[in-house]
């Protein structure tokens, strides 16, 4: 079992603009209603920096941000890891176009964008953080993966580390093989030992054949089922709620992750 106690979270998709915003809806006390999201500008990157970031990475850096403005902690002596499960798929299909044409010609920043870890190095390179980053994927269960890699990272090392989560829909045809209707976000700081500030302790381990958790809203359901990312949003209600409780999130076919949620 891995113990480790929650600093931050930050949540962004349409309707969930923020944690407080998403703790409020997620605990009952206001009503889900599908909103935009709003425009993000990531302003702690130079100009020519923010030109080149796409929707996605701006997705990914916008909740990073968000949980490290909750905390005194710096970020750049802050371990992270980045979860998605399918990447920026537009930079995939405008590079697939531009390999099809007469004359086929890469954008260099497309091509710089295209790798898996991009956010993660802006992050790094923004925060001027030489500590250890994981960038990975693992289609359904990226959440949970991202969540395990996370842990271990803070268990072993015994460092603080930023968990990133974030997906976004891919355009056509992609879409086609990777369906995903809505983009979400979420980011928690994890820490090796509680602090005064901590609001939530986890004990994580990998239990058999149990069945996932899910939502009782349906819409919220739909945004879970929607995205990987989303697949936080059961552990993120019980966070909310502030009421103990065991989540079990989808990992493997038949290996799942249980989650123990204590109230700091």
């Amino acid at each position: 079992m891995l113990t480790l106690f929650v600093e931050a979270i930050s949540v962004n998709a349409p309707g969930l603009d923020g944690w407080q915003n998403t703790k409020s809806i997620l605990s009952g006390d206001s009503k889900y209603e599908d909103i935009a999201m709003p425009k993000y500008v990531p302003k702690f990157l130079p100009a020519n920096e923010r030109r080149r970031t796409t929707a996605v990475i701006k997705l990914a850096l916008q909740v990073a941000d968000a949980a490290m403005q909750e905390t005194d902690i710096p970020a750049n002596n802050t371990c992270s890891v980045f979860a998605t499960s399918e990447g920026d798929t537009h930079i995939v299909d405008t590079i697939c176009v531009a390999l099809l044409s007469e004359e086929p010609m890469v954008s260099p920043t497309n091509f710089h964008n295209s790798v898996h870890n991009a956010p993660a190095g802006y992050w790094a390179m923004a925060m001027e953080s030489r500590q250890a980053s994981t960038s990975l994927s693992g289609f359904s269960s990226t959440y949970s993966q991202g969540l395990l890699e996370a842990a271990t990272m803070v268990c072993t090392e015994n460092l603080n580390t930023l968990l990133v989560a974030y997906d976004s829909p891919p355009p056509e045809p992609l879409l086609g093989s990777a369906p995903m209707k809505t983009a979400f976000g979420t980011a928690q700081l994890l820490c090796p030992a509680q602090r005064t500030t901590s609001f939530a302790r986890l004990d994580i381990s990998l239990v058999k054949d149990k069945t996932s958790d899910s939502m009782n809203d349906h819409d919220l359901e739909t945004m879970r089922l929607g995205n990987p990312a989303a697949r936080s949003l059961p552990l993120l209600q019980a966070i909310a709620n502030h009421t103990e409780r065991t989540v079990i999130l989808p990992y493997l076919d038949t290996l799942q992750l249980s989650v123990k949620y204590s109230p700091c």
